[in-house]
């Protein structure tokens, strides 16, 4: 899957673990940690294998239950102390998604059940680096999508992300566009407090009446 794709996946899973079990949406900090989370199994497995070739292909020890179990409960465990315990589930729901989502698009676009995506060492994926790099890897990947859909050559599975995305967009809105609502709030008060800053230096700086 595509990082956008798991990054879609993961924030709707978790909007709608908190409108179920919070009867909330999630915040700034919550957004990022799910869609972060839901993208470092490929940060860490596709650099270990396509620029130091490390292992044959990009599905390892970042996308091992093996490992990610145990990461999850870390930070969890992190979160918790710091009064922050939602970002924690957060992260551990959006970093678990990411090789099952792996393995329901193995399962719908190939037709096969690669559950040996997320059982390394136990087992591993075979296959030889797609490129001399990441970027390259990226760049080779992203350019047959895009040069199907520049083709009009949408598939049923184009078809089902570009819904996602589209479903995804609205869910963010609704939730409050966290992260950028965050980001905007933090901006206004930088502005006014230097505003105020700037007010209260120029009343200073007035010579007194007499």
């Amino acid at each position: 899957m595509w990082p956008w794709e798991h990054a879609i996946v993961a924030y709707l899973a978790y909007s709608l673990c908190c409108r179920v079990v919070f009867r909330d949406s999630p915040t700034g900090l919550e957004a990022f940690a799910v869609v972060f989370a839901s993208v470092l199994p490929d940060l860490i497995d596709k650099p270990l294998a396509w620029e130091l070739g490390v292992f044959d292909s990009g599905y390892a020890i970042g996308h091992s239950i093996f490992f990610a179990v145990p990461l999850a409960i870390v930070v969890g465990t992190i979160a918790h102390a710091a009064t922050r315990p939602r970002a924690g589930l957060a992260f551990g729901l959006g970093y678990l998604s990411h090789p099952l989502a792996d393995i329901v698009d193995s399962v719908f676009r190939q037709g096969v059940f690669h559950v040996e995506l997320m059982l390394w060492p136990i087992a591993s994926v075979e296959g030889r680096p797609p490129g001399p790099g990441v970027i390259e890897g990226f760049l080779y990947f992203f350019g047959r999508y895009w040069n199907a859909v520049l083709a009009g050559d949408l598939s049923t599975y184009l078809l089902l992300q570009f819904g996602l995305a589209g479903v995804a967009l609205v869910v963010w809105l609704a939730d409050g566009a966290p992260v950028l609502r965050e980001t905007l709030s933090a901006g206004l008060r930088v502005a006014r407090a230097f505003l105020s800053h700037v007010s209260g230096s120029s009343r200073s700086n007035q010579p007194g009446r007499r």
